[in-house]
């Protein structure tokens, strides 16, 4: 059968089953107590299809592999059927530093009765930190090999669900931070705007992502239990309670940064009215005082016009005017 193409690579000691690139390293296989796992990030239509012709995978999944727009999704395929296999298409957050948002990565999962094969389409750490920790630990390989691939793909998915957490947690740190400047000057609250829109954004990613997820999860853990040499049932369960709280977590910051958004859009609100109310008032009391001006500033002559008392007079009435308004408006607790 076809195997990985092999790179060579100058490292000294280096055994034949990892494989490096040039570019990145692109680790390829681990074997340990008659089990391989093979981690390669986005494949390219070559290995996909060699991968398949070693492993007698279906067409129709090394198409779904190369195709990015796949939703989470559990395929069993039965020893009559083929050679006996288990295909998992799972989402899982990632950070777009290029962008500033969440965007799923996806993991496809080929799970054999003797190997495990994981291709991500996007750098997922969590995998990858494993593998390379298998690669350098041999006890550590052994102990996580020896038990199954069942029991390598838990692993695997527990890693990849820790990941998550601190991301969970760094929007309940920004909707924390949010809540403690609530009630700050207006500047501060027209920038909370855009601050809770990007939260609010990456919750919605977030939830797109796992949404879908949760019934797949729920069909992995019937479905793998044929691959599972011990009773492990009770480990995949915890995978779903995980992806459950993640839900869980991200439906409390919906209804959080709802609440946010619709506080800090009512203060900004009530700020904006409050500048309309002191305006007001001042259009209104300014209103007959530039009436007397107007009046008087005519160019006609009238009882005391150009003489220094007519000119008091002026000033006299419209102080008395003003004082007159603001005590009406003092009455009425319009002020």
């Amino acid at each position: 059968m076809p195997s990985l193409p092999r790179i060579r690579t100058r490292r000294a000691g280096l055994p034949p089953h990892a494989v490096e690139s040039v570019e990145r390293p692109r680790l390829a296989e681990l074997h340990s107590d008659g089990l391989t796992w093979i981690h390669l990030e986005r494949p390219s239509v070559e290995e996909a299809q060699q991968l398949g012709s070693r492993f007698g995978w279906h067409a129709l999944d090394i198409e779904d592999v190369m195709s990015r727009r796949e939703r989470p999704k559990i395929d069993v395929y039965t020893e009559e059927e083929a050679t006996g296999y288990l295909f998992a298409v799972l989402h899982f957050p990632v950070y777009n530093t290029s962008v500033g948002r969440l965007d799923a990565g996806e993991l496809d999962v080929f799970l054999g009765p003797d190997y495990l094969v994981t291709l991500p389409n996007a750098d997922l750490k969590p995998v990858t930190r494993l593998f390379q920790r298998c690669y350098e630990n041999q006890e550590l390989r052994h102990n996580l090999f020896s038990r199954g691939s069942g029991r390598l793909l838990y692993e695997v998915l527990d890693d990849l669900y820790d990941y998550c957490f601190p991301i969970l947690d760094k929007i309940g740190g920004k909707l924390r931070q949010i809540d403690e400047e609530i009630d700050e000057v207006m500047p501060r609250a027209k920038e909370r705007v855009r601050d809770i829109h990007k939260v609010k954004q990456e919750i919605i990613s977030y939830r797109k992502i796992v949404r879908p997820q949760r019934p797949t999860l729920r069909q992995l853990e019937r479905q793998i239990e044929r691959f599972l040499p011990e009773e492990l049932e009770l480990y995949f369960d915890d995978i779903v309670d995980a992806n459950e709280r993640i839900w869980d977590h991200l439906d409390n910051y919906k209804e959080v940064v709802e609440a946010l958004e619709d506080t800090n859009e009512s203060l900004i609100s009530h700020q904006q009215n409050d500048i309309l109310y002191v305006l007001t008032i001042f259009s209104v009391v300014m209103l007959p005082l530039t009436f007397i001006t107007g009046f008087f500033g005519m160019n006609v002559h009238f009882p005391g016009f150009e003489s220094v008392h007519g000119f008091a007079a002026t000033i006299a009435l419209m102080a008395v005017i003003v004082v007159g308004m603001l005590g009406f408006f003092r009455y009425k607790r319009w002020l």
